[in-house]
């Protein structure tokens, strides 16, 4: 196998969470291009159908569903459906993602439980289906959104929730790849900086000094320049990493 071929996701079988927009939505194309069938689920029945019709212009067919993932039978849900669709299952990524601006003595605690609910909670009760699914099934692939807010903290503004939700999703990461191993399943994270996005305000002037100047590189980035890194982690050139948190952030988090 010439080495090229080892970023092919021909056959592969994969379920993203939250790939209607942003960087989900990069995550479904790229995945996609690399040959890889792809189902994602998100709650907007439009932004869905508005993604799928979308892509399908660019030639790539990909299939969606509606699911809310922080209900009790959503994350089952999601796996089942994908399983279904795809014929079977072979990359979990977990993207969908919330973040809520809110100082340490402001935040409510239904915001801070919500935070978690969908950044980390979700993700575990994802995890634990897909990784369930994999173990009986030769092994599987689970890639992790995370971000370097588990690694430092954001300024000017105040986001504890956001950064705790992502420290955990960080340690998770580790402790599955580590329990898993044995089932021949990979668990991984990225851990992306700052990304043009709607849920990132990142052309707000008052963020300029802290989220851009901060930075070596002085920019941000867009989507499409942070799916390569998950078609490397998703596919077979990345076959001995497990465990890894990759950081993507133009040198932020240097100093």
């Amino acid at each position: 196998m010439r080495v090229l071929d080892t970023f092919s996701l021909t056959g592969k079988r994969a379920l993203v969470t939250g790939g209607n927009r942003g960087l989900g939505l990069a995550f479904v194309r790229a995945l996609a291009e690399a040959g890889a069938d792809v189902v994602f689920v998100s709650r907007d029945v439009e932004r869905n159908t508005a993604a799928v019709a979308a892509l399908a212009e660019e030639g790539l067919k990909v299939q969606a569903f509606e699911v809310d993932i922080t209900t009790p039978d959503g994350p089952a849900a999601a796996i089942d459906g994908s399983v279904e669709r795809l014929g079977g299952l072979d990359l979990l990524l977990n993207n969908a993602g919330l973040a809520i601006h809110r100082p340490a003595l402001e935040i409510s605690d239904e915001e801070w439980d919500h935070v978690f609910d969908v950044n980390t909670r979700s993700l575990w009760r994802l995890s634990r289906g897909a990784g369930a699914y994999m173990k009986d099934h030769g092994g599987g692939n689970i890639l992790n959104v995370g971000s370097i807010s588990s690694i430092i903290v954001n300024r000017p503004q105040w986001q504890p929730s956001y950064n705790a939700s992502k420290a955990a999703v960080h340690q998770l990461t580790k402790s599955l790849a580590a329990e898993w191993a044995p089932y021949n399943i990979r668990v991984n994270a990225i851990a992306p900086g700052y990304v043009k996005t709607e849920m990132a305000p990142v052309d707000n002037p008052d963020f300029r000094q802290h989220w851009i100047e901060d930075a070596p590189m002085k920019r941000f980035a867009l989507p499409e320049e942070i799916a390569p890194t998950v078609v490397y982690m998703a596919s077979d050139a990345s076959a001995f990493m497990t465990g890894s948190v990759v950081v993507i952030d133009g040198g932020y988090t240097i100093y």
